[in-house]
């Protein structure tokens, strides 16, 4: 059976809760949780140049992890911010999605081949409101509607602590299982689980945890949230049903 490692972590545009911004440190604590498949939040300075904030061959030729490409005219790693960085994988398509809302907003979706099996990553960054949020979601499972079959891993940084009652992620959570809602912001004293891992009805999420190193309470102002990823034996493609 595929075992991975995943994980989501926000590097606030790598700040830390002591206000020196120091990619450096978010560098460490990427080697520190270990993961397959991470999706990256904030990965890029958000006014001006927009510029990348991490040394991509470093973790390349240090860590293993390759940044998926993406078309982008600025001197910017992620799209939106977001990031994907993968080890081992073959990076069959990529697929940059505008969100819509109050604020600018993206979707990252990469469809991989990793140990011979195929998967959809998506990397998202929702907004600060639930109307946003809830449009997001949608604009989401709407793009899945138009792609190929495959098993999907949504990670990111979704702005949402709540999974029951009135929830901007319910239609996410009609498609998706999500995983335990882990607190992970602010880094120092968490208190909302804003930081979330879904999978679709073709893999499983275990060992889902924070990855609470002393470094990683001090380089950003969110906890990584970690996992291990299982296919099941007929994973081949997302159980996502027709939207009227």
């Amino acid at each position: 059976m595929i075992d991975l490692s995943v994980a989501t972590y926000n590097i606030h545009k790598a700040v830390g809760i002591d206000r020196r911004r120091d990619p450096a440190r978010i560098t460490a604590v990427i080697a520190e949780i270990g993961a397959d498949i991470i999706a990256l939040q904030e990965a890029d300075l958000r006014f001006g140049s927009r510029a990348g904030l991490l040394d991509l061959e470093a973790m390349r030729r240090d860590l293993g992890l390759i940044a998926v490409p993406m078309q982008t005219l600025r001197r910017a790693h992620g799209f939106h911010g977001n990031l994907i960085l993968v080890r081992n994988a073959l990076v069959e398509a990529v697929h940059q999605l505008d969100l819509p809302g109050i604020e600018p907003r993206g979707a990252l979706m990469a469809d991989l081949t990793i140990q011979h099996q195929p998967i959809r990553v998506i990397a998202a960054h929702f907004g600060l409101t639930a109307g946003s949020r809830l449009r997001q979601a949608q604009a989401i499972l709407e793009r899945l509607q138009t792609l190929d079959e495959r098993p999907v891993l949504l990670m990111g940084d979704l702005n949402e602590w709540r999974t029951v009652g009135k929830s901007s992620l319910d239609p996410l959570l009609a498609h998706f299982q999500p995983s335990a809602s882990l607190r992970s912001f602010p880094s120092r004293f968490p208190m909302l689980s804003l930081d979330r891992l879904m999978t679709c009805a073709r893999s499983d999420l275990s060992q889902i945890e924070v990855h609470r190193s002393k470094l990683a309470q001090v380089a950003s102002d969110h906890l990584p949230v970690k996992a291990r990823l299982r296919f099941n034996r007929t994973a081949s493609g997302l159980l996502l049903p027709q939207t009227s």
